[in-house]
């Protein structure tokens, strides 16, 4: 019985020792085992986050563009003005201003390229019959496409428009007829009427069109003063018709063109003020007429 208590004495020791080398070998273990798990999370981080891939790809899976493309507008056909006072030939003029061709009076503009016009004036005097006065206007006026503004056939329509409109809102105007045009520029419309002075009864013609993207308006008044005989309206209509073809015709030609009409196309948009025709004068110097 001694012996076998010795025995398990020496037995407790080595089973101690045993114990021992087991704990350290598993806490020598455990740095490996750590480390190992600390790369698998690591090879993780390569590849893309979730929240990554949501800011470059659309819901459907397709990239999204990085930037948008830049705003277009439409190129205005027109690139410049012919010198007002040189769109009619002098036959055209002779017709309507017969004492008058070599009046022309060109009107300022910062700008000739989009803005110009020229005026002339006629008094026929036939002693103590009286005497016949005439008036001619024309008015160029040309937009350039905008990328804020719109193209500049759109910009022209709605100042075309407008300007019909004002030629029918003229004080004191009686009788207004407005007829619209076909086979000039891209739209065109005549306003005439007529309008009393204490110089006479003067017959006005407006004429506006637009070719593309430039506005082309005539204004031709005329009376007979004095108790010379009042121009017949449709006379006087004709001949103004006439004269602003030949304008149209004008613009297209200073821009390389064959000065055969434009097709028409129209737009709404913002326009600029515009460049309206001035007043005639009466023999004495007063106001006789107003475009």
């Amino acid at each position: 019985m001694q012996r076998a208590a010795q025995r398990d004495d020496r037995a407790q020791p080595r089973q101690r020792a045993q114990r021992l080398r087991r704990v350290l070998v598993c806490a020598a273990a455990v740095p490996a085992v750590l480390i190992t798990a600390a790369c698998s999370s690591d090879s993780g981080d390569a590849g893309p986050k979730s929240g990554d891939a949501k800011s470059t790809r659309s819901a459907g899976g397709s990239t999204r563009p990085s930037a948008s493309a830049s705003p277009t507008v439409r190129a205005a056909v027109y690139g410049k003005l012919p010198d007002a006072c040189a769109v009619l030939p002098k036959k055209t003029l002779t017709d309507l201003v017969p004492g008058g061709v070599k009046s022309a009076k060109k009107g300022s503009s910062d700008d000739p390229s989009s803005r110009a016009s020229c005026s002339w004036n006629s008094l026929d005097n036939n002693g103590v019959k009286g005497s016949q006065f005439r008036w001619l206007n024309v008015s160029l006026l040309r937009f350039d496409s905008d990328t804020t503004r719109g193209a500049g056939d759109e910009q022209a329509h709605t100042y075309f428009t407008q300007q019909v409109k004002d030629a029918q809102a003229v004080d004191g105007a009686k009788g207004t007829k407005v007829v619209p045009l076909s086979g000039t520029g891209s739209e065109a419309t005549a306003i005439r009427y007529d309008l009393k002075k204490k110089e006479g009864l003067f017959r006005q013609q407006t004429f506006v069109v637009r070719t593309e993207n430039v506005v082309v308006t005539l204004d031709y008044n005329g009376a007979g003063l004095a108790g010379e005989k009042t121009p017949d309206a449709d006379d006087l209509t004709k001949a103004a018709e006439k004269a602003v073809k030949e304008a149209v015709s004008s613009v297209s030609s200073a821009n390389g063109g064959d000065g055969a009409s434009s097709s028409p196309t129209s737009g709404p948009s913002s326009s600029s003020a515009s460049a309206s025709a001035s007043s005639s004068a009466s023999p004495s110097g007063k106001t006789a007429a107003k475009s």
